[in-house]
């Protein structure tokens, strides 16, 4: 059936809710993999009706029965075209998304927010930080989603945040500058602690770095191909980047410290490669899994750092 004899390409004098529906019907009718902020065709019908009526999918809603007018039919027809034709995520196609309660200009500069990690931030990092941190570092922040978070739960936090493409940094700006953080948000471009100032020691480390290997990087789905290879692919295990973060942290951690890393389904390769490890897996409410946590006196080279 071609796609604009589909009964979402007929409507007239809709309302929100018959967008909705007619959109959930489209999209499920289509081969499509979701991940990226959602994991069904109603929410995914549900955020690209409302944004194109310019309603906030954050926000709740009383009445759906609200009209649409042609220019918002328009746009939202142009929306789920896009989102079957060329699997394009929801969150590029309408350039913002959430994370942690935090609203987030998105695009193709950066991954799509939707880190587990966004739970540990929530509840502060307790019980693992015994107290909020002075200093924090993000690394491979992309849109900066992670560190602006930080930020914002712990207001007397200096946070720095890291990443090696120099696009994904412009993007973060940009997310700073809105959530006003200039003052205590602090960017650098470069590869991993590489980046970070001389000296610089931190009471939390946090990062969400690539972690696909190189077999699933050949089987994502095309979804996944609209978001920036450099975010995604970690060699033939998934490990290159994590490797360096356990083998050099200790240099960067204050003895106190924690760092925290998502490596999502490489967890099992991480358990293997580094099974001397004292490595704390979290159990996340909301779902998400592969994140864990290091001391920093469990750290390889613990007991040489100064």
């Amino acid at each position: 059936m071609k796609e604009n004899t589909h009964r979402l390409f007929q409507l007239e004098n809709t309302t929100v809710a018959g967008l909705i529906d007619a959109g959930q019907e489209y999209l499920a009718a289509s081969d499509l993999v979701y991940g990226h902020g959602t994991d069904n065709p109603f929410d995914e019908s549900a955020w690209l009706a409302l944004e194109a009526c310019n309603i906030s999918p954050a926000e709740p809603l009383d009445d759906y029965n609200i009209p649409v007018t042609d220019a918002q039919l328009h746009r939202a027809r142009d929306w789920f075209r896009q989102r079957v034709e060329q699997r394009k995520p929801v969150a590029y196609l309408t350039g913002r998304s959430w994370f942690a309660g935090l609203e987030f200009v998105t695009d193709e500069r950066a991954l799509i927010p939707r880190s587990p990690v966004a739970e540990l931030i929530a509840a502060e990092f307790n019980p693992w930080l015994p107290e909020p941190p002075a200093v924090a570092v993000d690394l491979c922040t992309g849109g900066g989603c992670i560190a602006i978070a930080i930020a914002t739960v712990f207001p007397g936090c200096q946070v720095h945040a890291a990443d090696l493409s120099a696009e994904a940094l412009q993007l973060a700006a940009v997310n700073r500058d809105k959530h006003g953080l200039q003052q205590r948000l602090q960017l650098f471009q470069g590869d991993l602690f590489e980046a970070l100032p001389n000296g610089q020691r931190y009471d939390l480390i946090v990062s969400n770095p690539p972690y696909v290997d190189a077999r699933d990087m050949q089987s994502l789905a095309e979804e996944f191909g609209h978001e920036p290879e450099l975010g995604l692919a970690a060699g033939h295990d998934g490990l290159d980047i994590v490797a360096q973060l356990l083998n050099n942290a200790h240099r960067y951690l204050t003895p106190t410290g924690v760092m925290i890393v998502e490596v999502g389904n490489s967890e099992e390769a991480v358990q293997h490669r580094f099974a001397e490890l004292d490595l704390l897996w979290f159990d996340f409410e909301n779902g998400g899994a592969g994140v864990f946590l290091i001391g920093a006196q469990s750290l390889p080279g613990a007991e040489h750092a100064n």
